[in-house]
Order: C-alpha cells, then structure tokens, then sequence
C-alpha cells in the first residue's frame, strides 16, 4: 500500500500522528540507549573536557544535519515551507529565550527531551518538572505570561522566508549546508573515537538519535505532497507538543486536532521506557535531601517560556530548527549553550550541586 493509498484508508491526520509514532519512539529509545543530553554535553564543555556525554551530542547533532542536508540536496524537502524559515521570527525571541532555556535546562537536570526520557526511565523528579514546564508552555502560549512574550517578540522581528535562512543569507546554498553538515559529522567521529576507540554501539544509537529528526522531516514533507490538505511540515519540537498533550489530558473537547505531535510524545516515552528496561536502567526515583526543589521548579519555568519565545527546544530549535539551517534556530542553540554555561558558572561559584 503506498502513501496516497494509506491517506485515504486512515486519513491525513491518522497518517501523520503515526509518522510522529514512528519517529518519536525510535527518538525515545536512541536517545535513552546513548543518553543523549545538551545539558551534559554543556557541562562537559565547560569543564574543559571532551568526554563521552559531549562526544554523543557532537556525533547526534552531526548525523542530523547530514541527514536532513542530503535529503534538502536530493530534493526530498524544502526547508522553505517549514515554519522555521517561512513564518515571521523574533532575534529577540530567539536570544532570550535561548538564554532563558539554557538556564532552566542546568537547573532542572535536563532539557524537556530529556526530561520526558527520564519521567519513563521512572525518575519522578523529572515528572514534575516536566508538568510545570508543559504548563508553563501553556500559560506562555495562552495565559498570564502571553502579553510578556508578545512585547518581547516585538523588540526585534524578522520576516519570514529567506531573512530567515542562514544559507540564502550566506550564499552556501543546498551544496554548502550539505558539505557544512558532512564537515560536522566527521568531527563527531573523530572526537567520539578519539575518547571512545571501541564503542561502536554508543556511536550507532547516537547516530540514529539523530538521523531521527531527518527521518521526521521526510515523512512529513512526503505526507504533504501526497495530501490534498495543507500539511505543515515539521519533525520533532517537545515544548508545544507537551502544552498540546496537557490539553488533552484537561480537556478533551478543546485540545487540538490529532497530528504528528500527538503521536510523537507518547511514542517517544514508550520508546524511552523500553530502552530503559532493555538496560536494566528502570527505577523509581523522587527527591533527595540534596535535590533543591525550588530549583527544579524555578527551572522548570525559565525553560517553558524561553522555550515559547524560541519557538522550540533543544530538540526542537536547535536540531530540527538548526538542521535546515534557520538563522532564528541557529541563534536559539547558541544562546542555549551561553545560558546553560552562565548557569554552570552560577552553580559552581554557589557550590550547588550539578
């Protein structure tokens, strides 16, 4: 049965909502198996060391620019109709939210990927967090925090379509992202081997964790050429899909219409959960003397607005965003790494636990 066939079997929503299954368990599970993480990749930057947790970024952050490179290069996406580049942005949003994100990320232990791979592993602290960041999200998008976040997009807006594309801005075009992507997965391996000579399943599970996201842009850019429908492009972004699935939970009958988020976010916890009993690495876990819980929360808050602000995640900006190459996103992930490192700094001087 081919795509066409199967939109209109299940329907384009079906359709997509599998598609975010698909992609949103292999995430889970790859993510969990490499213990994928920005947080721990930032730590170990800061500490001047090239070690496992940043060497898994750096290789997972590499195979999802060329994965999604070499699709844009065979024609196989147009990173134009994503809402990344052609939709108006905010380099105000973009920076402050970033930082903002950044900050919450080293004070929550986790980013909201990470966060939700940690709820299924049984870590009930980052359940928590992770409820006041989806609210957070909600409240952002829709509640008390929305005029804050309306005035600060208006400091420094930017048009969509290409002010927003780093390539058209640069002039590299679809043959220079590919060879700045290939450039990036081939110091992912040298420094992931350099540390890690005989760890070649870490390698491939933090490949797949990023070829994951390619994978999400080419479903959906084949589901919307295939649909009669305007489907929006898109792969993986876990702050609005965590406000849309609070939504579901509270009320049924205001939630948003299926998509490929509502079946990504549960695909990914399963996908993590499983991952984690593979590993034998399933355990209840709550708070201890030494965990600050005002910490979490306070995280928790900073990382859903700034989130908002950005338009994504570490996930969703800075690797599906970063991917195609969108300048918003690109701005997003440096200032995610600038606020986690001022935090890092912040907990060392205070002698926080990190």
């Amino acid at each position: 049965m081919n795509l066409a066939s199967l939109l209109d079997t299940w329907g384009d929503t079906n359709v997509l909502a599998l598609a975010g299954a698909l992609v949103g368990f292999i995430f889970g599970f790859a993510a969990q198996r490499s213990r994928f993480c920005t947080r721990a990749a930032v730590i170990d930057f800061c500490e001047g060391r090239t070690r496992e947790r940043l060497s898994v970024w750096w290789l997972g952050f590499g195979a999802c620019l060329v994965g999604v490179q070499a699709l844009v290069f065979l024609g196989g996406l147009k990173p134009a109709d994503a809402r990344y580049i052609a939709m108006p942005g905010s380099i105000s949003g973009a920076v402050l939210g970033g930082l903002f994100f950044g900050m919450g990320m080293i004070l929550t232990r986790g980013c909201a990927s990470r966060l939700l791979i940690l709820s299924a592993s049984g870590n009930l602290r980052a359940v928590l967090t992770g409820l006041v960041f989806a609210v957070t999200v909600q409240t952002s998008i829709s509640g008390w925090l929305a005029p804050v976040r309306k005035a600060v997009l208006g400091w420094w807006p930017v048009d969509g379509g290409p002010s927003r594309d780093l390539l058209h801005i640069t002039g590299l075009g679809a043959t220079g992202g590919l060879a700045l992507a290939l450039l990036a997965l081939a110091t992912g391996f040298y420094f992931f081997f350099k540390t890690h000579p005989q760890r070649w399943g870490l390698a491939a599970w933090a490949l797949i964790t990023g070829l994951s996201i390619a994978l999400g842009w080419g479903l959906t850019q084949a589901i919307a050429s295939t649909s009669f429908e305007a489907i929006q492009i898109q792969s993986l972004s876990f702050s609005s899909a965590s406000a849309e699935m609070l939504m579901r939970v509270l009320s049924s009958a205001t939630s948003p219409s299926v998509g490929f988020d509502a079946g990504m976010l549960p695909a990914t916890f399963v996908g993590a959960l499983l991952g984690a009993v593979v590993g034998g690495e399933f355990k209840f876990e709550g708070f201890k003397t030494e965990n600050k819980l005002g910490h979490y929360l306070t995280g928790a808050v900073l990382m859903g607005f700034g989130a908002v602000l950005a338009t994504g995640c570490t996930v969703g900006a800075g690797l599906t965003g970063g991917a195609i190459f969108s300048l918003t996103a690109w701005l997003t992930l440096i200032a995610i790494w600038f606020g986690a490192a001022a935090a890092w700094r912040l907990h060392r001087t205070m002698g926080w636990a990190i």
